[in-house]
Protein backbone atom coordinates (compact mmCIF):
# COMPACT_ATOMS: atom_id res chain seq x y z
CA UNK A 1 0.00 0.00 0.00
CA UNK A 2 1.69 3.64 -1.01
CA UNK A 3 0.16 6.92 -0.31
CA UNK A 4 -1.98 8.27 -3.24
CA UNK A 5 -0.33 9.72 -6.00
CA UNK A 6 -0.64 13.05 -6.00
CA UNK A 7 -2.82 15.39 -8.40
CA UNK A 8 -3.40 18.78 -9.42
CA UNK A 9 -7.08 18.52 -7.56
CA UNK A 10 -6.18 16.24 -4.81
CA UNK A 11 -5.44 17.84 -1.53
CA UNK A 12 -4.04 16.21 1.71
CA UNK A 13 -5.83 17.67 4.74
CA UNK A 14 -3.82 18.46 8.05
CA UNK A 15 -5.71 19.57 11.16
CA UNK A 16 -3.56 21.35 14.04
CA UNK A 17 -1.53 22.38 11.54
CA UNK A 18 -0.33 25.71 13.25
CA UNK A 19 2.00 23.57 15.78
CA UNK A 20 4.19 20.98 16.79
CA UNK A 21 3.22 17.43 14.94
CA UNK A 22 0.84 18.96 12.42
CA UNK A 23 3.46 21.44 11.01
CA UNK A 24 5.61 18.70 10.64
CA UNK A 25 2.74 16.17 9.19
CA UNK A 26 2.71 19.15 6.27
CA UNK A 27 6.04 19.32 5.82
CA UNK A 28 6.65 15.66 4.91
CA UNK A 29 3.35 15.26 2.79
CA UNK A 30 4.19 19.05 1.32
CA UNK A 31 7.46 17.11 0.44
CA UNK A 32 6.31 14.14 -1.18
CA UNK A 33 4.30 16.92 -3.57
CA UNK A 34 0.78 17.35 -1.66
CA UNK A 35 -0.89 19.90 -1.98
CA UNK A 36 -2.52 20.51 1.42
CA UNK A 37 -5.46 21.84 3.43
CA UNK A 38 -3.73 23.45 6.53
CA UNK A 39 -6.75 23.10 9.36
CA UNK A 40 -6.36 25.55 12.78
CA UNK A 41 -7.80 28.10 14.91
CA UNK A 42 -4.60 30.01 14.15
CA UNK A 43 -4.72 31.33 10.31
CA UNK A 44 -1.69 33.91 11.16
CA UNK A 45 0.10 30.97 11.65
CA UNK A 46 -1.42 28.38 9.08
CA UNK A 47 -0.53 31.56 6.12
CA UNK A 48 2.97 31.65 7.15
CA UNK A 49 3.40 28.02 6.88
CA UNK A 50 1.44 27.55 3.81
CA UNK A 51 3.83 30.43 2.19
CA UNK A 52 6.60 28.12 3.50
CA UNK A 53 5.91 25.23 2.14
CA UNK A 54 4.71 26.60 -1.24
CA UNK A 55 8.04 28.12 -1.84
CA UNK A 56 9.98 25.62 -0.42
CA UNK A 57 8.00 22.60 -2.03
CA UNK A 58 5.99 24.10 -4.95
CA UNK A 59 2.94 22.91 -3.98
CA UNK A 60 -0.34 24.63 -3.42
CA UNK A 61 -1.56 25.28 0.74
CA UNK A 62 -5.20 26.26 1.63
CA UNK A 63 -5.88 27.11 4.90
CA UNK A 64 -8.71 26.73 6.81
CA UNK A 65 -9.42 29.17 10.15
CA UNK A 66 -11.68 26.49 11.67
CA UNK A 67 -12.60 25.79 15.52
CA UNK A 68 -12.69 22.05 15.05
CA UNK A 69 -14.53 21.56 18.72
CA UNK A 70 -17.53 23.99 17.44
CA UNK A 71 -19.89 22.14 15.86
CA UNK A 72 -21.19 24.89 13.26
CA UNK A 73 -17.94 25.52 12.03
CA UNK A 74 -16.79 21.57 11.91
CA UNK A 75 -19.70 20.88 10.00
CA UNK A 76 -19.09 23.68 7.36
CA UNK A 77 -15.74 22.09 6.77
CA UNK A 78 -16.87 18.89 6.63
CA UNK A 79 -19.47 19.60 3.89
CA UNK A 80 -16.72 20.88 1.81
CA UNK A 81 -14.15 18.03 2.50
CA UNK A 82 -17.12 15.31 1.58
CA UNK A 83 -16.98 16.89 -2.22
CA UNK A 84 -13.54 17.68 -2.55
CA UNK A 85 -10.57 15.21 -4.04
CA UNK A 86 -9.18 14.41 -0.55
CA UNK A 87 -6.06 11.92 -1.32
CA UNK A 88 -4.82 12.01 2.59
CA UNK A 89 -6.32 13.24 6.24
CA UNK A 90 -4.33 13.45 9.04
CA UNK A 91 -6.72 13.78 12.38
CA UNK A 92 -4.37 15.70 14.19
CA UNK A 93 -5.89 18.33 16.28
CA UNK A 94 -6.17 18.06 20.05
CA UNK A 95 -5.32 18.80 23.39
CA UNK A 96 -5.11 17.93 26.83
CA UNK A 97 -6.10 18.84 30.76
CA UNK A 98 -5.15 17.57 33.46
CA UNK A 99 -6.09 17.46 37.24
CA UNK A 100 -9.32 15.63 38.85
CA UNK A 101 -12.22 15.81 37.36
CA UNK A 102 -14.17 17.08 39.38
CA UNK A 103 -12.52 20.02 39.80
CA UNK A 104 -12.81 20.12 36.07
CA UNK A 105 -14.02 23.26 33.99
CA UNK A 106 -17.37 21.64 31.92
CA UNK A 107 -16.55 24.04 29.31
CA UNK A 108 -13.33 23.11 28.69
CA UNK A 109 -13.41 19.43 29.26
CA UNK A 110 -16.64 19.16 26.62
CA UNK A 111 -14.33 21.34 24.07
CA UNK A 112 -11.73 18.56 24.82
CA UNK A 113 -14.32 16.01 23.82
CA UNK A 114 -15.59 17.61 21.08
CA UNK A 115 -11.74 18.12 19.45
CA UNK A 116 -10.03 14.68 20.18
CA UNK A 117 -12.78 12.66 19.78
CA UNK A 118 -16.26 14.04 17.80
CA UNK A 119 -14.08 16.22 15.23
CA UNK A 120 -12.02 12.92 14.37
CA UNK A 121 -15.09 11.23 13.87
CA UNK A 122 -17.25 13.42 11.81
CA UNK A 123 -14.07 14.21 9.50
CA UNK A 124 -13.50 10.72 9.25
CA UNK A 125 -16.81 10.11 8.00
CA UNK A 126 -16.63 13.37 5.62
CA UNK A 127 -13.69 11.65 3.72
CA UNK A 128 -13.83 8.02 3.72
CA UNK A 129 -17.22 7.43 1.31
CA UNK A 130 -14.87 9.74 -1.28
CA UNK A 131 -12.00 7.96 -0.80
CA UNK A 132 -13.68 4.36 -1.34
CA UNK A 133 -15.21 5.52 -4.38
CA UNK A 134 -12.09 6.70 -6.12
CA UNK A 135 -10.66 3.48 -4.75
CA UNK A 136 -7.49 5.36 -3.51
CA UNK A 137 -6.92 7.34 -0.27
CA UNK A 138 -5.15 7.50 3.43
CA UNK A 139 -6.28 8.38 6.82
CA UNK A 140 -4.02 9.24 9.86
CA UNK A 141 -5.34 9.50 13.07
CA UNK A 142 -3.29 11.11 16.20
CA UNK A 143 -3.98 8.92 19.47
CA UNK A 144 -1.85 8.26 22.22
CA UNK A 145 -0.17 5.77 24.22
CA UNK A 146 -2.40 7.50 26.62
CA UNK A 147 -5.38 5.92 25.24
CA UNK A 148 -3.78 2.67 26.42
CA UNK A 149 -4.53 2.60 29.99
CA UNK A 150 -6.78 4.97 32.29
CA UNK A 151 -5.73 8.32 33.04
CA UNK A 152 -6.63 9.03 36.17
CA UNK A 153 -5.47 12.89 36.66
CA UNK A 154 -5.85 13.16 33.05
CA UNK A 155 -9.26 11.40 32.20
CA UNK A 156 -11.14 13.20 29.67
CA UNK A 157 -7.79 12.81 27.73
CA UNK A 158 -6.98 9.37 28.05
CA UNK A 159 -10.82 8.59 27.74
CA UNK A 160 -10.94 10.94 24.34
CA UNK A 161 -7.86 9.21 22.92
CA UNK A 162 -8.60 5.47 23.72
CA UNK A 163 -11.94 6.89 21.30
CA UNK A 164 -9.41 7.73 18.64
CA UNK A 165 -6.70 4.84 19.19
CA UNK A 166 -10.34 2.39 18.72
CA UNK A 167 -11.51 3.92 15.74
CA UNK A 168 -7.98 3.86 14.08
CA UNK A 169 -7.57 0.71 14.70
CA UNK A 170 -11.27 -0.82 13.69
CA UNK A 171 -11.27 1.57 10.50
CA UNK A 172 -7.84 -0.03 9.42
CA UNK A 173 -9.63 -3.75 9.82
CA UNK A 174 -12.64 -2.42 8.20
CA UNK A 175 -10.73 -1.58 5.22
CA UNK A 176 -9.06 -4.49 4.53
CA UNK A 177 -8.70 -5.37 0.73
CA UNK A 178 -9.53 -1.77 -0.22
CA UNK A 179 -7.65 0.71 -1.96
CA UNK A 180 -8.11 3.03 1.27
CA UNK A 181 -6.24 2.69 4.87
CA UNK A 182 -6.46 4.08 8.61
CA UNK A 183 -3.24 4.42 10.78
CA UNK A 184 -2.78 5.26 14.05
CA UNK A 185 -0.26 7.11 15.30
CA UNK A 186 -0.27 6.70 19.29
CA UNK A 187 2.84 8.73 20.23
CA UNK A 188 4.11 9.27 24.09
CA UNK A 189 6.11 12.10 24.82
CA UNK A 190 6.51 14.73 21.70
CA UNK A 191 7.95 17.96 21.74
CA UNK A 192 4.99 20.64 21.32
CA UNK A 193 3.45 22.88 22.69
CA UNK A 194 1.25 20.16 24.35
CA UNK A 195 2.58 20.62 27.71
CA UNK A 196 2.23 24.49 27.75
CA UNK A 197 -1.40 24.11 26.61
CA UNK A 198 -2.27 21.14 28.81
CA UNK A 199 -0.76 23.63 31.55
CA UNK A 200 1.83 21.12 33.03
CA UNK A 201 5.14 22.93 33.16
CA UNK A 202 6.37 20.18 35.04
CA UNK A 203 6.12 17.79 32.70
CA UNK A 204 9.31 18.37 31.38
CA UNK A 205 10.85 17.03 34.94
CA UNK A 206 8.46 13.92 35.45
CA UNK A 207 9.73 12.92 32.06
CA UNK A 208 13.75 13.06 30.80
CA UNK A 209 15.10 14.28 28.07
CA UNK A 210 16.49 11.28 26.26
CA UNK A 211 12.65 9.54 26.31
CA UNK A 212 11.21 12.84 24.64
CA UNK A 213 11.24 12.39 20.85
CA UNK A 214 10.61 15.13 18.24
CA UNK A 215 7.31 16.33 16.18
CA UNK A 216 10.11 15.60 12.96
CA UNK A 217 10.49 12.15 13.92
CA UNK A 218 6.66 11.44 15.05
CA UNK A 219 5.62 12.61 11.65
CA UNK A 220 8.34 11.07 9.57
CA UNK A 221 7.49 7.87 10.76
CA UNK A 222 3.69 8.58 10.90
CA UNK A 223 3.45 9.19 7.23
CA UNK A 224 6.24 6.08 6.15
CA UNK A 225 3.73 3.67 8.61
CA UNK A 226 0.87 5.59 6.36
CA UNK A 227 2.43 4.67 3.01
CA UNK A 228 3.11 1.13 4.73
CA UNK A 229 -0.28 0.43 5.56
CA UNK A 230 0.72 0.09 8.84
CA UNK A 231 -2.49 -0.40 11.80
CA UNK A 232 -0.25 1.42 14.76
CA UNK A 233 2.54 3.34 14.69
CA UNK A 234 4.45 4.01 17.56
CA UNK A 235 7.12 6.64 17.35
CA UNK A 236 10.37 6.37 20.01
CA UNK A 237 11.18 3.55 22.75
CA UNK A 238 9.53 4.96 25.82
CA UNK A 239 6.22 5.41 23.96
CA UNK A 240 6.63 1.24 22.81
CA UNK A 241 7.07 0.74 26.80
CA UNK A 242 4.40 2.90 27.69
CA UNK A 243 2.08 0.81 24.94
CA UNK A 244 3.14 -2.32 25.85
CA UNK A 245 2.53 -2.09 29.91
CA UNK A 246 -0.69 0.08 29.49
CA UNK A 247 -2.42 -2.91 27.27
CA UNK A 248 -0.80 -5.95 29.82
CA UNK A 249 -0.22 -4.17 33.60
CA UNK A 250 -3.42 -5.17 35.89
CA UNK A 251 -5.67 -2.06 35.82
CA UNK A 252 -5.70 -2.58 39.55
CA UNK A 253 -1.79 -1.74 39.57
CA UNK A 254 -1.33 0.45 37.35
CA UNK A 255 -4.46 3.13 37.88
CA UNK A 256 -2.36 4.16 41.59
CA UNK A 257 0.76 4.36 39.74
CA UNK A 258 -0.50 6.91 37.54
CA UNK A 259 -2.33 8.50 39.78
CA UNK A 260 0.54 9.12 41.89
CA UNK A 261 2.71 10.11 38.45
CA UNK A 262 -0.25 12.50 37.37
CA UNK A 263 -0.44 14.81 40.89
CA UNK A 264 3.30 15.29 40.53
CA UNK A 265 2.85 16.73 36.97
CA UNK A 266 0.73 19.56 38.65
Amino acid sequence: MNLPTPTATSRAVVTGASSGIGVALAEELARLGHSLILVARREDRLRELATLLTARHGIEAEIRGVDLSDGGERGKLCDELSVRDIAVLCNNAGFATYGELANADPARERQQVALNSVAVHDLTLAVLPGMLERDTGAILITGSTAGNQPGPGNATYAATKAFANTLAESVHAELAGTGVSCTLLAPGPVRTEYAEVAEVPNLDKLVPGPLWVSAEQAAREAISGLAAGRRRVVPGAFAKVQTISGQYTPRALIGPILRTVYRKVK
